[in-house]
This record gives structure tokens, C-alpha cells and sequence, in this order.
């Protein structure tokens, strides 16, 4: 059997960012990133963007939530933050309650021999 070729990781020298992290040290982080060229200066043909970073805790651990914010300024990006990062947190919550009850509606699979049963 012949292996896999491993993906070539690269990175795309015309899509880079320099980051900057704000916080208010309590309910979470925000990113700007701002284009740069391929030399590390201002690249204004493109638009700077802002995501959020939050967590919550829940009996596994602590589970970071990421997601994107549209705005023209770190104060905008500051002030949407609270709705957005809300919105990122139900839809986690829905996803896992869905990725729960596949795995608890999963088919029953009789094994060969001997009639045992085995959750796949």
C-alpha cells in the first residue's frame, strides 16, 4: 500500500497579518489583524479584521469560542464583542447537543458470532 503524500503546509506571503491582542483581562479577547505585504508594512488595499475569543467552562474543561467580528474600528469590535460572542456560544451549545444525540441515537449492529450486540 503506497503512503500518503503529507500536505505541503505554506504559507501564502500575500495573505499575511500582523496581530494584536486586546483584553479587558475578564470575559475575553480581541484580535485585530491588520494586512501586511510581504516585506511586514501596511498593506492599505486590504481591510483590517477583528475576531473574538471567549471560553466557557464545562465538565471536560474549559472550551474556547472563537468567531469573526465586522466592524470598521477596535471600539465597534469592542462594542459588538458581548451579542456576537453570545450568538458563538448558543451555536456551540446546539451543535454539541446535536453531535450528543447522534451519538446516542447511533445504530445497533449485531455482531457475527454469537448474537452480541455492539454499538458501532
Amino acid at each position: 500500500m503506497a503512503t500518503p503524500e503529507p500536505t505541503e503546509l505554506k504559507l501564502d506571503a500575500d495573505k499575511l497579518y500582523v496581530e494584536e491582542v486586546f483584553t479587558d483581562r475578564r470575559v475575553g479577547t480581541l484580535r485585530r489583524l491588520s494586512p501586511v505585504t510581504k516585506e511586514g508594512k501596511p498593506d492599505p488595499k486590504r481591510e483590517i479584521l477583528y475576531a473574538g475569543e471567549t471560553q466557557v467552562l464545562t465538565p471536560a474543561g474549559a472550551l474556547p469560542i472563537a468567531f469573526e467580528i465586522e466592524a470598521p474600528s477596535l471600539q465597534e469590535a469592542a462594542e459588538k464583542f458581548g451579542p456576537l460572542a453570545r450568538e458563538a456560544i448558543d451555536r456551540t451549545v446546539r451543535e454539541l447537543q446535536e453531535l450528543r444525540r447522534q451519538a446516542a441515537s447511533s445504530i445497533v449492529v449485531p455482531q457475527s458470532p454469537g448474537g452480541k450486540i455492539q454499538l458501532p
